[in-house]
């Protein structure tokens, strides 16, 4: 491996160091979540020792967007990393040790400081030379205009020019004509992995794996079903980890499956002998949109402070539907609407405002929410769009809505305190405290 190679791995090498002695200690003394905690790490850890063997090797491997169905590329048995994860290596998952100096590196790239600091550090990594350049890349164009510029930058980067580039074209609507269009994406997104890393698909083999992810799907969203019950199980720790395992690290692996049965198994042990994860819950949140980096300081400030759960959030809550696996055509249908329509971010910004209508009203109505989170991070300018949407549904359905305008990933732009304060303020306005 040459210096070059050595530095685009040296941050999932960190995060393998910070990890693997907590994985050790969770084995020695799992507690009361530990054996919901464990296969988490063994997955991110799996996947970034075997991300560097393929650097080391020169093995073909993919860096992928998480729209892109990973079903496929499980079942080409091809491995790839999730390019945008590579923000939260080395970092802690965000926030942590190499955050603040990546934060102050941005401000030097000639970017629109309002454009989604997410793509700015995406960009930073590329042009630090902190991300592995892989045999091939599988991009992503949706759901905003700063996605493609994102995208475009990637494609004439000096160290990735000669990266083949394949990225899907997604519709506007959600028609039957939408899906349909979408399924050729995929199936063209086969003919260019197979092209470019000498995979083949077995169309059984992806049969597999699909229904075995079929089962994840279905189980998760039993789960977010239990989710409902008040008190509300778990705290906002383990449903975050529900995306992670289905959609960045791998795909038809019956110990995933076996993860969510676990999670389902606990959530409902919680609820039938009320011992939720937080004590005296007061007060039920829905947090809409992705959570910052910080997002764990504000979580359980609200639990141990004002007795709030967050009840469900925008990544928890996406409307997955199960793949029909009886054709190829229905396979490759049914993964073409799962990557164009419900994955977190794309189900809420690409097309119309419908989907924050219906999400806001079902949500609240389904869940018994007492106040939703808006937290208007300022680079997602699709949901600042929709903000006066969400506030008069909320307005309509007499539950408190707060606009925060936070960043997700830059601390300076509003303070974990100031954005406690605003909370608090708010909350004690509407005689919730």
């Amino acid at each position: 491996m040459n210096a070059k190679q050595e530095h685009s791995v040296s941050r999932i090498r960190e995060e393998i160091e910070m990890y693997q002695p907590v994985l050790e200690m969770l084995e020695q003394f799992p507690g009361e979540s530990g054996h919901l905690q464990v296969p988490i790490l063994k997955s991110l850890l799996a996947q970034h020792r075997r991300t560097i063997e393929c650097v080391e090797n020169d093995e073909p491997f993919l860096a992928s967007q998480y729209t892109n169905p990973v079903e496929i590329l499980s079942a080409m048995d091809i491995h790839w990393y999730f390019h945008l994860q590579q923000m939260f290596a080395g970092s802690g998952t965000g926030g942590g040790i190499h955050i603040a100096e990546d934060l102050e590196a941005i401000d030097d790239l000639t970017l629109p400081s309002d454009c989604c600091t997410f793509l700015r550090l995406g960009l930073y990594y590329q042009i630090a030379g902190l991300l592995p350049i892989p045999t091939a890349y599988l991009a992503l164009t949706e759901p905003c205009d700063g996605t493609s510029g994102w995208h475009a930058a990637f494609m004439h980067h000096s160290d990735w020019r000669k990266v083949p580039v394949f990225a899907p074209d997604p519709p506007y609507h959600n028609d039957e004509r939408a899906v349909e269009y979408y399924a050729g994406e995929m199936k063209r997104m086969v003919d260019f992995i197979s092209e470019h890393t000498g995979k083949s698909l077995d169309m059984e083999r992806l049969k597999q794996v699909v229904e075995e992810t079929n089962k994840g799907y279905a189980l998760w969203m039993e789960y977010n079903e239990v989710r409902r019950s008040s008190p509300t199980p778990h705290s906002y720790i383990m449903p975050m980890s529900c995306f992670f395992q289905i959609n960045t690290a791998g795909a038809g692996d019956p110990d995933k499956t076996a993860w969510y049965e676990d999670m389902l198994a606990d959530a409902e042990r919680r609820v039938r002998d009320n011992v939720p994860e937080v004590p005296n819950q007061k007060l039920r949140f829905f947090w809409y949109d992705i959570q910052p980096f910080y997002f764990a300081e504000i979580a359980s400030w609200l639990e141990q402070e004002w007795g709030g759960v967050i009840a469900m959030d925008m990544v928890s809550y996406c409307p997955y539907q199960l793949v029909d696996t009886s054709s190829e055509d229905s396979i490759f249908r049914g993964l073409a609407r799962r990557a164009f329509q419900d994955g977190p971010m794309i189900h809420q910004a690409r097309g119309t405002a419908d989907n924050v209508i219906d999400d806001i009203t079902r949500i609240v109505r389904d869940y018994n929410i007492d106040v939703v989170i808006f937290p208007g991070h300022v680079g997602h300018k699709d949901m600042a769009a929709s903000a006066s949407l969400a506030r008069q549904v909320c307005r309509d359905l007499g539950v408190p809505f707060i606009h925060l305008g936070i960043d997700q990933a830059d601390r300076r732009y509003m303070t974990v305190e100031e954005i406690k304060d605003k909370l608090s303020r708010f909350l004690g306005a509407m005689g919730l405290g």
